[in-house]
C-alpha cells in the first residue's frame, strides 16, 4: 500500500500539495503536525499536514517528505476550518492565512548550507580573493551558511563567487531546515543532600572557614531559602551575596551545592490579585440584559457611553466564566489599549492572562502559542490585537470584542485582508461561543444588525459615578483669525482652557491626527515643495531628526537649507503634525511637562507602557498625540481634551469619513472628566456649523445614524451592499492603464455595468514606484456571494493569461472599508 498526504505550504499556492510517505510515518502523522517537504527546484518548506490517505496525485509523481517536524498536532481541526472559510471568503489561499497564523518560528525556511568536497583538493594560489576567502573559512567550519558568507566577504552579492567554486567542484551546497524557537531554559541551585542534617552543614561551615567568600554565599543561601520558599536561580545567588560565576562553581565541584535546570517561559505574572469591583445599578441591569439576550442570540452589542465601566462588565462576565474552564478572547484594535488593560485584568486573575501581540518576541508568541493550544490554565484569558484571534483555541466560551468600531481590527497588508470582528464572529459560531462587541461609538454595520434583530442589542447611557458627559464646545478659527486671537496653532479660548486645567493641577490630551512637524516644506520665491522620489507625495518634515521623511516608503534626506530647483533660502513649511504642537507647548509652558504618544515615540517593546504609566502618575501635564490617544484609555486626572484641526478627518474622501469623525471626536471627548468633576471638551474647527460637528457636541449618535444609513442607502454602500475592491500594482504606466481598462470592461461584462466602479486612480497615484489603479465593485446583498466571487475568479484567471499583463499584480480586497 503506498500511502499519502495532503500539506499546505506557507506560500501563496491555491491547492494543497500531495506528497508520499511511508506505512510507518503515515501511522505516526496526525493533521497538524508540520513535515519538511522539498518544492519547486531546490526549496524546502515545513508545511502542515491537512489529510492523509492511499491516493496517488494523477496530475504530477508525488515526492517524498524531507523528515517530520513535530511530536504533536500544533494546528487544531477547528483552525483549520477557519482557515478555509478565510481563504474563501477574503479570495486568498490558505497557505497565506497560515503565513499570518503562525508564529514566524513555526514557519521554518530552508538555508542554504555550504560545506567542503574533500576528494578535491585546490591550489591556493589558483583562487581570486573572494574564492579562497571562502574556502580557507570552510578548512576551519565544517559548514558556513550563506549569511556567513557574506559576513567573510562583506558583500551581499555573493552567489557568483559561491558558483565558481561550485564549477571547481570544491564544495557542494544543500538546503537545511533550521528551528528558530529555543525554549528557555533557566539554572537553579541546590544544597547537595549530604548536607541537609545539622550536623554536616555544621562541619560544611568549619570547612569554608578559610574560604570567607564561599562561606558567604552558602549563609546567602539560606537566608534567601528563608526569605522566599520558591527554587533560587544561580544569578539570584550571585547577585545576593555579590559573588562571581566562579565562586559558584568552585562549590559546585567541592559537592556542596547542585544545580538542576527547568524550562521556564518568558513571561510570567508576580503580584497579589484582588477580588473584582462590584458593579453599580447601570451595569448590573447591562449584564442581566447581556445574559438574556445569551439565552436567544450568539452575538450582543453593548452600546455604552465613554466611561461608563464597560470593562467591568467584561471582567465581570469573565469571571463567571472560569469556573467552567473554557477560554476567554478578549480582542483590542490597539496594542496602547492592550498595555494598559493587561494591568486591570491581571489584578483580578493573575496569571491566568496571556498576552498576544506583534510587539512580542518570536519566542513569547510561540509560548504563548503552545499554553493555548495545550489549554493551559496559564493562558485561559487572552488578550490581544487582531492576530490573537488566529490562536489554536481548544474550547473557547467568549470573545469579547472592545472598541468594534475601529479600522485597526482590519488587516489591509499583506493577504489574508481579514476583518477581526467579522472572524472572530464566525470563529465563536464555530465554538459555540458567545460573542460580545463593545463600544462607545458602534460602526454603522453593527447598529444596524442588532436593530435588524441579527444581534442582541443593549445599552449603557449612564456615565459610572453619575459624571456628566463632557461638555464639548466648537471654536471657529476662522473667525478666531480673522480677530487675530490665535497664537501659533491655538486659539484663545484653548489656551486659557489649558492655562486653567494646570494652574488646577489637572492634565491634559491634545489630539492631533498626524504626525511629523509639517507635511510641507514650500520655498517661498518659486513655491517648489520636495517630493518623494518613489511615491507621489510630499515629505513631511521631522524636526526632531533634522529630517524630509516620506511616511509610505521611508525614503528621506536632510532638511533643505535651500531651496532645491531655484536655490532660495526662504523656505517655509504648511500644515502642522503632533511634533510641532510638541515644540509650540514648551514654548507657552516651558514649567510643564510636555509629552508626545505617536508611532514615532511608541517604537520599542515598552513605548507605549512608559508614556501611560507617566501620564497615569502624573509625572506629564500635557500628551500631545495622534489617534492612538482615543481608543478606550482611562486616566483619572484629565478634564481638558483639545482637537486642534477637526476639518482634516471630516474632508477625507472616503464614503466612512463623516461616520469615523464621529466616532474619534466622540472617543477622544471621553478621555475628559472620567471621575468626578466635568470633562471639558474644546472642537477647533473652519466649519462649526457642519452637521457631523453639532452631532457630537450634544452626542446625537441616533441621528447621525439615521442620516448616514439614508445616505449609503441611497449610494449603494455597506450595509446594504458589499464591497470588493481590486487594486492593480505595475511599474510601468502605460501598462497599469491599459490592464486596468481590460479588467473593469471583462468584470462589468459578467457582473454588468452598475456593479463595477472605475478604473479610478486612488489619491496617491503611486507607492514605492508602482503606480496604482482601483477597481470597486458593489454586490448587493440579495445577491449569492459565492457565485459572484466565483465569476471575479475567473476574470482574475483570464487576466493573469494575457500575456502582457503578467506582470501587473492583482489585490483583491473584500470588505475592503
Amino acid at each position: 500500500m503506498s500511502y499519502y498526504i495532503d500539506v499546505i505550504l506557507p506560500i501563496p499556492v491555491e491547492k494543497a500539495f500531495t506528497y508520499s510517505v511511508t506505512q510507518a510515518e503515515a501511522a505516526f502523522l496526525k493533521p497538524g503536525m508540520r513535515v519538511a517537504v522539498p518544492f519547486g527546484k531546490s526549496k524546502v518548506y515545513a508545511a502542515l499536514v491537512k489529510h492523509i490517505h492511499e491516493q496517488a496525485p494523477t496530475i504530477y509523481e508525488a515526492k517524498e517528505i524531507e523528515h517530520i517536524l513535530d511530536e504533536h498536532p500544533i494546528v487544531t481541526q477547528k483552525q483549520f476550518e477557519l482557515w478555509a472559510w478565510m481563504a474563501d471568503y477574503y479570495m486568498c489561499t490558505e497557505g497565506e492565512v497560515m503565513r499570518a497564523s503562525l508564529p514566524s518560528a513555526f514557519l521554518l525556511e530552508s538555508e542554504t548550507i555550504i560545506s567542503l568536497r574533500p576528494d578535491v583538493i585546490l591550489q591556493d594560489t589558483d583562487l581570486p580573493d573572494d574564492e579562497f576567502l571562502i574556502y580557507e573559512a570552510l578548512q576551519h567550519q565544517s559548514v558556513i551558511k550563506i549569511q556567513e558568507v557574506m559576513d567573510i566577504l562583506g558583500k551581499r552579492k555573493v552567489l557568483p563567487t559561491i558558483k565558481k567554486l561550485l564549477d571547481k567542484g570544491a564544495i557542494s551546497v544543500q538546503e537545511e531546515i533550521y528551528e528558530q524557537y529555543k525554549p528557555k531554559i533557566v539554572s537553579f541551585v541546590q544544597l547537595h543532600p549530604d548536607y541537609k542534617d545539622e550536623e554536616a552543614f555544621n562541619e560544611l561551615l568549619e570547612k569554608l572557614s578559610k574560604a570567607p567568600k564561599q562561606r558567604e554565599m552558602l549563609l546567602t543561601f539560606f537566608s534567601l531559602k528563608a526569605k522566599t520558599n520558591k527554587p533560587i536561580t544561580t544569578i539570584a545567588l550571585q547577585k545576593a551575596a555579590n559573588a562571581t560565576a566562579t565562586q559558584l562553581k568552585s562549590l559546585v565541584s567541592k559537592g556542596v551545592f547542585e544545580i538542576y535546570q527547568k524550562r521556564k517561559d518568558r513571561i510570567n505574572f508576580e503580584g497579589e490579585t484582588h477580588t473584582t469591583k462590584q458593579l453599580n445599578t447601570h451595569q448590573e441591569i447591562a449584564l442581566t440584559q447581556i445574559k438574556e439576550s445569551f439565552e436567544t442570540q450568539n452575538v450582543c452589542l453593548l452600546h455604552g457611553v465613554t466611561a461608563s465601566g464597560k470593562t467591568e462588565i467584561y471582567v465581570s462576565l469573565i469571571h463567571e466564566l472560569l469556573s467552567t474552564g473554557k477560554q476567554i478572547l478578549y480582542l483590542l484594535p490597539e496594542i496602547a489599549l492592550t498595555t494598559q488593560l493587561i494591568s486591570r485584568l491581571q489584578v483580578y486573575f493573575g496569571e491566568k492572562v496571556a498576552v498576544f501581540h506583534s510587539k512580542y518576541s518570536v519566542h513569547e508568541r510561540v509560548e504563548v502559542w503552545n499554553n493555548v493550544l495545550h489549554k493551559e490554565p496559564k493562558a485561559q484569558i487572552i488578550i490581544g490585537a487582531r492576530s490573537a484571534m488566529l490562536l489554536p483555541f481548544r474550547d473557547l466560551g467568549y470573545v469579547i470584542i472592545d472598541e468594534e468600531h475601529e479600522s485597526s481590527f482590519k488587516q489591509y497588508d499583506p493577504a489574508p485582508r481579514y476583518h477581526a470582528r467579522d472572524t472572530a464572529i464566525v470563529l465563536g459560531y464555530m465554538f459555540q461561543a458567545k460573542v460580545l462587541l463593545g463600544s462607545a461609538t458602534p460602526s454603522i454595520e453593527s447598529v444596524y444588525n442588532a436593530r435588524q434583530g441579527k444581534y442582541g442589542y443593549v445599552s449603557l447611557m449612564q456615565r459610572h459615578g453619575d459624571i456628566l458627559m463632557p461638555e464639548i464646545n466648537l471654536v471657529d478659527i476662522k473667525e478666531k483669525q480673522r480677530k487675530r486671537e490665535m497664537t501659533g496653532h491655538f486659539s484663545d479660548t484653548l489656551l486659557r482652557a489649558i492655562t486653567d486645567a494646570l494652574e488646577l493641577g489637572e492634565q491634559v490630551i491634545l489630539f492631533q491626527n498626524r504626525r511629523g512637524f509639517s507635511p510641507v516644506l514650500e520655498c517661498t520665491t518659486c513655491g517648489h515643495a520636495p517630493q518623494c522620489p518613489n511615491c507621489d507625495v510630499s515629505l513631511t518634515y521631522h524636526k526632531y531628526r533634522n529630517q524630509l521623511r516620506c511616511h509610505y516608503c521611508g525614503h528621506y534626506i536632510a532638511m533643505q537649507l535651500k531651496c532645491m530647483a531655484c536655490g532660495s533660502a526662504e523656505l517655509t513649511t504648511k500644515g502642522f503634525g503632533t511634533e510641532q504642537i510638541e515644540v509650540e507647548l514648551k514654548e507657552l509652558y516651558p514649567d510643564h511637562k510636555i509629552a508626545r504618544m505617536d508611532s514615532d515615540t511608541t517604537r520599542g517593546k515598552y513605548g507605549f507602557e512608559k508614556i501611560i504609566t507617566a501620564f497615569e502618575q502624573e509625572e506629564i501635564d500635557i500628551l500631545v498625540g495622534t489617534q492612538m490617544l482615543t481608543k478606550g484609555l482611562d486616566f483619572r486626572n484629565v478634564t481638558l481634551v483639545g482637537i486642534l484641526n477637526a476639518d482634516s478627518m471630516l474632508n477625507f474622501p472616503d464614503f466612512r469619513a463623516h461616520e469615523r469623525s464621529y466616532q474619534l471626536i466622540a472617543q477622544v471627548s471621553g478621555r475628559a472628566g472620567r471621575t468626578e468633576k466635568q470633562g471639558k471638551v474644546l472642537v477647533q474647527t473652519y466649519n462649526p456649523y457642519h452637521q457631523i460637528l453639532q452631532q457630537v457636541s450634544v452626542n446625537k449618535f441616533d441621528a447621525m445614524y439615521e442620516e448616514q444609513l439614508q445616505e449609503r442607502r441611497d449610494f449603494k454602500y455597506p450595509p446594504f451592499y458589499r464591497l470588493v475592491r481590486i487594486t492593480l500594482r505595475h511599474r510601468d504606466y502605460q501598462k497599469i492603464e491599459e490592464s486596468s481598462i481590460w479588467l473593469a470592461k471583462a468584470l462589468r461584462q459578467v457582473l454588468g455595468a452598475d456593479a463595477v466602479l472605475g478604473p479610478e486612480t486612488p489619491a496617491i497615484a503611486r507607492i514605492r514606484n508602482q503606480y496604482r489603479r482601483n477597481v470597486m465593485i458593489k454586490i448587493n446583498r440579495k445577491q449569492n456571494l459565492k457565485q459572484v466571487k466565483g465569476a471575479i475568479a475567473r476574470v482574475r484567471t483570464s487576466f493573469m493569461a494575457v500575456p502582457q499583463y503578467r506582470g501587473v499584480r492583482l489585490i483583491v480586497d473584500v470588505d475592503c472599508y
